[in-house]
């Protein structure tokens, strides 16, 4: 695949097959190609499904060829974390322990990418069961961050973000329980976005009332988002959250018109946290000056007394480590010696919570959603960073503290993206753009959070900001790809 090619925007691509200027086909072999090609190096793919891409992309061609009408992404191809279903492909959510698991049907989203005319490719890298912010696992190995492979790509979407960035596919399904599409994106480059709980249904959650996680787009460009988005939003019956939910007009959000004259953005650079790089400040500060540039009105956040904004980790801990442990310990007995050590000494570190403290961690995060509506009422957009620094290191201990420059920091957790569990806690949307370089060469991330429902309205900000400052023309270090 040349680079213009491998680089080029889904919803370009899109128009490029409805005008017959290039072939699914030509699409899907280069697409492979490239995905053989960076697979030693990035490992982004658990599972390739090369046959199955090559004749949905010669009955795309076909379609094209017969004038029937086309889908927004007609003969696209597309990626699908593997810990969300797909049919006929495996499904292994990194595990051992699922390794030969092939769903019968696939979950909505994915369905309602194929009903868009996209092509399923392969089933992007995970850690097990989505456990933590580093994307590997036993059952595959280590994925590796495309601007520098000694780094990770974050997690636990690392493998839709590394492949993404790196031009193998221009756009992937991730998921985000508490971080995990934003910080994999933060890391890469690229564009990540939590959409509201519910607007795209959620199948796979066991806990359709409590959850948490959500199904997400991962892209490089902020139209692409918006057509993945219009594609997979919408109630279902599977998710209670998305019942009743409208599904506004994304794509015409996503267009750069106009300005955000009257827009109010409130910034915090720390929320619940003590430390941050000086270059990740620099950079998201630089950014929000474009945006006062666009005609927003940008100040530090101010909500008044009462404001000081803890860690959410403990609340976040409590839920997900009782999840774990309902979910997931039942493979402990035969597949424990197989599964990630820091999976396991987390669902131990909970095993003992009672049913109290469960109930306790609910009351908190309804406290949460209501702190973080409130701050609403005074801005409609509220902006963070993404991550408190970028990219650790691949082989960093997920128990260590991390260095902010140069000086130690908390737990990686606490320390590293205190910036997205509350917004999983809260259900609010919240969406990540690349605004910058370290001296590294490592991509930096702007977080932007709205009310709920204002998914529409970050969008537009994001798509404005990205008219100004483009992003999508950089291209990570690869040689010989």
């Amino acid at each position: 695949m040349t680079d213009d090619l491998a680089y080029t925007p889904a919803a370009e691509l899109a128009a490029m097959i409805a005008r017959r200027t290039v072939s699914p086909v030509e699409i899907v072999d280069l697409v492979l190609a490239r995905t053989e090609k960076t697979q030693p190096a990035i490992n982004a793919f658990i599972t390739v499904c090369a046959d199955e891409a090559r004749a949905a992309a010669r009955a795309a061609e076909a379609g094209v060829m017969r004038g029937e009408e086309l889908g927004p992404l007609h003969g696209v191809p597309f990626s699908v974390k593997d810990l969300v279903n797909t049919k006929g492909v495996r499904t292994t959510f990194g595990s051992f322990a699922l390794a030969d698991n092939v769903p019968a049907s696939d979950s909505p989203a994915v369905a309602r990418l194929k009903a868009a005319g996209a092509i399923l490719v392969g089933k992007t890298t995970t850690p097990e069961f989505g456990h933590k912010c580093f994307t590997e696992a036993p059952l595959f190995g280590r994925t590796a961050n495309p601007w520098d492979l000694s780094r990770t790509p974050g997690g636990s979407s690392g493998g839709a973000a590394a492949a993404v960035a790196a031009g193998v596919a221009p756009i992937g399904i991730g998921t985000d329980g508490g971080g995990s599409s934003r910080i994999p994106a933060a890391c890469c480059g690229v564009v990540g976005f939590k959409q509201t709980l519910g607007l795209v249904p959620h199948d796979l959650t066991p806990d359709g009332f409590g959850n948490q996680s959500h199904i997400t787009p991962m892209t490089r460009t902020v139209m692409d988002t918006a057509l993945m988005l219009q594609a997979m939003a919408g109630p279902d019956p599977c998710d209670p959250h998305s019942l009743g939910l409208p599904a506004p007009d994304f794509v015409g959000a996503a267009r750069p018109e106009g300005d955000l004259k009257g827009v109010r953005i409130g910034w915090r650079p720390l929320l619940g946290n003590t430390m941050l790089a000086s270059e990740v400040r620099e950079s998201c500060e630089k950014a929000l000056a474009a945006f006062a540039d666009l005609g927003a009105v940008v100040e530090p956040a101010k909500f008044g007394p009462g404001d000081d904004f803890a860690s959410s980790e403990p609340i976040w801990l409590v839920l997900t480590q009782s999840f774990w442990n309902a979910r997931f310990r039942r493979y402990v007995g035969q597949f424990g010696n197989r599964m990630s050590d820091t999976l396991l000494r987390q669902m131990d570190n909970g095993a003992g919570l009672s049913a109290v403290a469960l109930q306790e961690a609910m009351f908190e995060r309804t406290r949460i959603f209501r702190d973080v509506q409130r701050w609403f009422d005074t801005y409609d957009i509220v902006a963070t960073p993404t991550l408190s620094r970028t990219a650790l290191s691949i082989d960093h201990d997920f128990f260590a503290p991390i260095e902010i420059d140069g000086e130690v920091a908390d737990t990686v957790r606490k320390a590293w993206y205190p910036y997205t569990l509350p917004f999983n806690l809260s259900g609010n949307p919240a969406v990540t753009l690349p605004c910058g370089w370290d001296r590294d060469g490592l991509p930096i991330g702007l977080q932007l959070i709205g009310p709920h429902l204002g998914d529409a309205r970050l969008l537009r900000a994001a798509a404005l900001y990205e008219m100004a400052h483009p992003w999508a023309y950089r291209r990570p270090p690869l040689s010989g790809v």
